[in-house]
């Protein structure tokens, strides 16, 4: 074979294995680890070459001595930021990482550590997930807490879908020591535990949560249990408005305002009810069904359907989406609460790819504005909504399971 022969059929041969990387189902793990790689690549070349920005690091750590010096009281705890003002979890992971990091002095290295968090839809879309700027800033250039609870999220998430309920549970809990937006998940959580493993074992679940929350704040509550529980779990928080990055498009009379507040939560409420009722239990019968079965047999599982991996992701990603969509105010770090989970959650809608990419798009470049501004804002409310109602006329439930035409009976 001539040299240039040579040469073009090494050409089509690259060429055919990229396209069945990118392509073929079976070679998605392999392409995965080879983004896993670039990524982790990339994110070293950023620490090297991109100054890091300080913002809450300087913060944790001065809490963090504080409380190693023996104080325990809530209120007490403060630092240049302001007080604490997140669960015991983000106290025990900044203590562990104050001891490694020399008092937070090894930048470096804290950064390093923030980089190793980093880390059916078509092999292709896995390309995008280490493309986000404002992810990788939210990683290692700000090192935000929200890594954190998003990571240990995850991995709750991977426990529940392999049917690891108690674990996932616990792994829940642990993220919501850390940071109290791990909440959002709950109430796609509670479906699908009821629908699995019936009200009884669901209830117990959640009394597990809550001691496991005591747990972590056992030296707290001793020294001030109300400045911890005011402190730590404040749900009627008001976030400065120049820091959010959506609804900027209102003056900030009215976004301060009470009335807008309780809009948002009988909106966050109105649209969970009935994504719960007209989508999450359609596949057993509806959720009539489901509630009376739990209640008829409190100790059996009340869903009919298989509960598949598919069907956790989904319904824990649009459970937190919805969340997302009506809060009030979203800071930048907050992106990296479903950056990752946009690629799956627009393939579950039945929108053109080229809408799906464009929405993916939108978003992503909304949470790169700095400062944030009516249009970056608008266009943000509009990429989550549309998102949102993708998913509502697409696969609410998750992708129903595919049956080859071998495996059917005759």
């Amino acid at each position: 074979m001539s040299s240039s022969g040579w040469l073009s059929s090494s050409f089509h041969n690259a060429i055919r294995l990229a396209l069945s990387l990118l392509t073929d189902p079976e070679h998605f793990w392999k392409l995965s680890a080879l983004v896993i790689l670039g990524d982790a690549v990339l994110t070293k070349l950023i620490i090297s070459f991109i100054p890091y920005t300080e913002i809450d690091w300087e913060t944790y750590m001065i809490q963090t001595k504080i409380y190693l010096s023996g104080e325990h009281d809530y209120s007490k705890i403060s630092g240049p930021t302001g007080p604490l003002v997140y669960p015991a979890g983000h106290v025990r992971i900044h203590h562990l990482l104050y001891d490694l990091t020399n008092a937070g002095k090894n930048m470096g290295l804290a950064q390093n550590l923030y980089g190793l968090l980093t880390g059916a839809v078509p092999n292709w879309i896995v390309l995008l997930l280490p493309l986000s700027k404002r992810l990788h800033s939210i990683f290692v250039l700000r090192l935000f807490n929200d890594c954190w609870a998003v990571v240990i999220s995850q991995l709750a998430i991977l426990a529940c879908q392999y049917g690891y309920d108690d674990t996932s549970f616990l792994l829940f809990s642990a993220a919501l020591s850390v940071k109290m937006s791990v909440l959002l998940y709950f109430p796609g959580l509670l479906v699908i535990s009821f629908k699995r493993r019936g009200p009884s074992s669901t209830f117990l679940s959640m009394v597990k949560v809550a001691a496991t929350q005591v747990l972590f704040a056992v030296p707290f509550l001793k020294e001030n249990p109300w400045s911890y529980a005011r402190g730590a779990f404040d749900l009627g928080r008001v976030f400065l408005y120049k820091w959010t990055v959506n609804w900027r498009f209102l003056d900030e009379q009215t976004f301060l305002e009470p009335k807008l507040a309780l809009g948002l939560l009988i909106g966050h409420v109105t649209v969970l009810v009935a994504f719960a009722w007209f989508r999450w239990c359609q596949p057993d019968g509806g959720t009539w069904s489901v509630l009376a079965r739990g209640l008829k047999r409190p100790l059996l599982p009340a869903g009919l359907a298989t509960v598949t991996p598919d069907y956790v992701a989904t319904v824990l990603f649009t459970s937190n989406l919805i969340g997302i969509l009506f809060a009030r105010s979203l800071h930048y770090q907050f992106y990296s609460w479903y950056a990752q989970q946009l690629p799956f959650l627009a393939w579950r809608t039945r929108y053109p790819i080229v809408v799906r990419v464009a929405i993916m798009a939108a978003i992503e470049c909304s949470w790169n504005v700095f400062p944030s501004t009516g249009l970056s804002s608008s266009v943000l409310l509009l990429g989550n909504s549309l998102l949102l109602i993708g998913l509502w006329f697409g696969h609410a439930s998750g992708k129903p399971i595919q049956v080859s035409a071998g495996s059917k009976r005759s």
